[in-house]
């Protein structure tokens, strides 16, 4: 028997009607959806592309749209508006923050820089527009090796702001004289690593595998660690026939449609949480997104100056990349 049924067609109903509005309106605008892998569901099957900071960043700067959605976080969309400053650039909730962003402000970056001109800056791409004008070259987690391997070897190297990621990459990149920024995702930094021993326990034959944004103590478990992309395609890949995922869970959704397979576990944050939410990246609904596409109420707005310079260090890491 299926309870409560008036209320579920409604949403079933609500549903459909606002993929059909989001679909008229991309159609009468020349419009796009870009959503990150940490959007809903629904989010990412009404998106045109799907994609981590990376192919996001790419697919903005190659799109012929003339209206952007952008369902991430802020600085995301403000990244799409660097790339493509002639288009309109929406979000559906600006609320969508980072703590990332949160703890790196563009001031403390400049005064860094004034104390230690030496110091070859390389920026996370999670981090806003008026840091990123502080920043010698952007990265994400999947280029951040690659980046950080092309850097001047005779300068010392500032990483910021993720200290998780700076730290793997100092690990990894094949060299000493790195410096890390103090912050962190809340997110990544909040797995158990006393709940994800026990599902290795649990679990014999699955191969665990992170973000790098995680704690050195879960990525010294990991069979593999990677960006969102990386985790994707590693699982697709592998012959294990289960994963113990370390990432937001929003990722899981695009995994089984790839690797329907595959048995996919979540390992838990630390806490009373019971799922590694973003909340930032939560805040996107398809009711917002419809509302972006038809009245696009948050534009990303740039001063032309800090766009400029911000697109500076952008564009160094396409051509690194």
């Amino acid at each position: 028997m299926r309870l409560g049924f008036a209320w579920e067609d409604t949403m079933d109903s609500r549903h459909e009607e606002l993929l059909e509005g989001i679909a008229r309106l991309k159609r009468e605008k020349n419009a796009v959806l870009l959503a990150h892998y940490y959007q809903e569901d629904a989010i990412q099957d009404a998106a045109d592309f799907v994609g981590d900071s990376l192919e996001l960043s790419r697919k903005a700067l190659s799109t012929d749209a003339e209206l952007i959605v952008f369902a991430g976080v802020y600085f995301m969309a403000e990244t799409a508006k660097i790339l493509n400053p002639e288009r309109r650039v929406v979000i559906p909730d600006p609320a969508a923050g980072c703590s990332l962003v949160d703890g790196c402000t563009p001031e403390a970056l400049r005064v860094f820089r004034e104390e230690h001109p030496e110091h070859f800056v390389v920026m996370y791409v999670n981090s806003s527009s008026a840091a990123k004008v502080y920043c010698d070259v952007t990265c994400t987690s999947s280029n951040a090796l690659d980046i950080v391997r092309k850097c001047p070897p005779e300068r010392p190297i500032l990483f910021a702001p993720d200290r998780n990621l700076g730290r793997w990459v100092k690990e990894n990149a094949g060299r000493g004289d790195i410096d890390l920024w103090d912050a962190c995702c809340t997110v990544h930094e909040d797995f158990s690593v006393e709940a994800l021993e026990g599902l290795i326990a649990a679990n014999p034959d699955a191969e665990v595998i992170a973000h790098p944004e995680c704690t050195k103590s879960l990525l010294d478990l990991c069979h593999f660690v990677g960006s969102t992309s990386q985790l994707l395609g590693y699982v697709q890949q592998s012959a294990a026939p289960a994963f113990i995922v370390g990432t937001e869970v929003g990722i899981f959704h695009k995994m089984r449609q790839l690797a329907p397979d595959k048995r996919l576990i979540e390992i838990p944050p630390v806490g009373d949480k019971t799922r590694s939410y973003c909340h930032h990246m939560r805040r996107h609904t398809l009711e917002k997104v419809y509302q972006a596409f038809r009245d696009e109420t948050h534009p990303v707005v740039l001063d032309e100056k800090v766009r400029t310079k911000a697109l500076i260090p952008i564009e160094r890491m396409m051509a690194w990349s």
